[in-house]
């Protein structure tokens, strides 16, 4: 059994009756205390969301716990400058201390993850995306163009060049994974810009086991011919060989981007090296800051020395002001994973998938690909008789908190859905271990058998509303809040 893992954030900087803790404690209340004597409704929103957090079983794969470092991180002078530009180069003078922690998360970035340039200002996982989809484009294709005026002995493109080169733009190929299988909607889904910007084409995965077939991608690769081969997934439970996807990339002619928002924590965290670490093989990477990393909510883009420049553009291409705040505190988390506890923490975070997936298979339960190589599980909820929808609320009921998700060739689409995501990282941060993810593994079963649709007035099966047993509910809310106990959130800050 693995050893349950006790992040140095708890540990040190949260643990009470340290230094370290009584800090927290003070500035969290001292905080607090200013924020209520303006609006007090926001103070007391604040912190019942501690509360909350604190009396849940929090398995939503893409959230996690910042540390009390990150947290305050945010909460400073750093907020009311603006800075665009990057370190050295701004618009906006009297930018030197902006200056400094770009510079200082950037260098904590390339160092955890070996990369060549790290722009750490998108606000988000999607800025990072647009940020890294008009970098390519830029530097295949607006590039090129300019160069071409260079050799006609002019500097600049007419305004008819101009007008060409935005319908080039306009019209290259994407090809990334599907919704359903795992992919992301910044991946080329419809209503997202991505699927708008793009002449965009998904890839699957193999309808008998649910990963990708890697032949079968080379050939719709092959066929389509994109100018980006986007991978990364938010919703696939294995391992990505991005060894193969840079080959068939470079078979086409693409450039290979991964989106590794949900997975960074383990390429941090060393647990996916070699052929899974994207780094290492694409010419651009994305991801956010928080999630598996366990930073701020935040994005950022890694790159290729070829593409630096054109990433360091973001703004103002696709943003606006940087929030140097925001930045300071991906620089605390930044430096926070290069310690070795992080390292401990990626592996137990794994650890806990696999032991969360086991017990779901040992009880009956439906997995896609059958169980997982990483930090989310993906439930197929069908076999309890139960849309994704009914589930999550059902659970939500209980005080687990997950969030219903597409499977492959889901019947019930993306709003309803057929499957729960379940992730690992938060309930890792707070110590849980093997033991405790068996444990859950049967509260899940426990309530998904026990609940049941309602029906419509039509006498059809409800998507959306079901019945549960208020005993069974009860019972395993006091279960989950009994689970919890020995493994407080942020034990340093008392609010009262």
């Amino acid at each position: 059994m693995a050893t349950p893992y006790t992040p140095h954030a708890v540990e040190a900087a949260q643990a009470p009756h340290t230094a370290a803790g009584a800090a927290a404690d003070t500035a969290f209340r001292s905080a607090l205390d200013v924020v209520a004597g303006v609006e007090p409704r926001i103070a007391a929103a604040i912190g019942q969301e501690l509360e909350d957090q604190r009396a849940s079983l929090k398995l939503i794969a893409s959230e996690n716990y910042a540390s009390p470092a990150v947290l305050l991180a945010m909460g400073n002078w750093l907020s009311d400058k603006y800075a665009e530009g990057t370190a050295g180069r701004r618009f906006y003078a009297g930018c030197r201390n902006v200056d400094t922690v770009e510079t200082i998360a950037a260098e904590h970035a390339r160092a955890l993850f070996g990369a060549d340039h790290a722009y750490v200002q998108p606000h988000s996982g999607i800025d990072a995306n647009l940020t890294a989809f008009w970098a390519v484009l830029s530097q295949r294709v607006e590039s090129p163009a300019l160069e071409r005026a260079k050799v006609r002995g002019v500097n600049d493109l007419t305004e008819q060049d101009w007008a060409q080169l935005r319908q080039s733009l306009g019209n290259q190929r994407m090809l990334g994974m599907s919704l359903d299988a795992g992919g992301h909607l910044t991946h080329g889904f419809r209503p997202n810009i991505s699927g708008k910007m793009f002449d965009q084409r998904s890839y699957g995965t193999d309808p008998a086991t649910g990963l990708i077939d890697y032949d079968a991608l080379r050939e719709t690769a092959r066929e389509f011919r994109p100018l980006i081969l986007v991978a990364g997934y938010s919703a696939y439970p294995r391992l990505v060989d991005f060894r193969r996807m840079r080959e068939i990339a470079d078979e086409v002619g693409a450039t290979l981007m991964v989106d590794m928002a949900h997975f960074a924590g383990l390429v941090a965290g060393k647990v996916l090296t070699g052929d899974h670490d994207p780094v290492q093989h694409a010419q651009i990477v994305t991801t956010t800051t928080h999630k598996s990393l366990r930073g701020p909510r935040g994005g950022m883009v890694l790159c290729d020395t070829e593409l630096a420049e054109h990433v360091d553009r973001g703004c103002p291409l696709v943003l606006g002001g940087p929030l140097s705040h925001v930045m300071a505190a991906k620089a605390v988390a930044f430096a926070e994973a290069r310690r070795p506890e992080f390292q401990t923490y990626a592996h137990a975070v794994v650890d806990n998938a696999r032991a969360l997936a086991e017990g779901l298979l040992r009880r009956g339960g439906r997995l896609v690909t059958g169980g997982t190589d990483n930090h989310l599980v993906l439930a197929d909820v069908s076999g309890y008789g139960l849309t994704g929808r009914q589930a999550e609320a059902a659970l939500l009921d209980s005080g687990v908190v997950t969030n219903r998700n597409s499977v492959p060739q889901d019947p019930n689409g993306a709003w309803y859905t057929s499957g729960v995501r379940l992730g690992t990282p938060a309930l890792t941060t707070r110590g849980l271990g093997t033991a405790e993810m068996d444990e859950i593994a049967a509260l899940i079963d426990t309530v998904l058998r026990a609940t049941t649709p309602t029906t419509t007035a039509g006498g059809a099966p409800s998507k959306a509303q079901y019945r549960l047993d208020d005993a069974v509910r009860d019972g395993v809310a006091k279960r989950a809040t009994d689970l919890l106990a020995p493994f407080p959130l942020y034990p340093g800050v008392d609010l009262t």
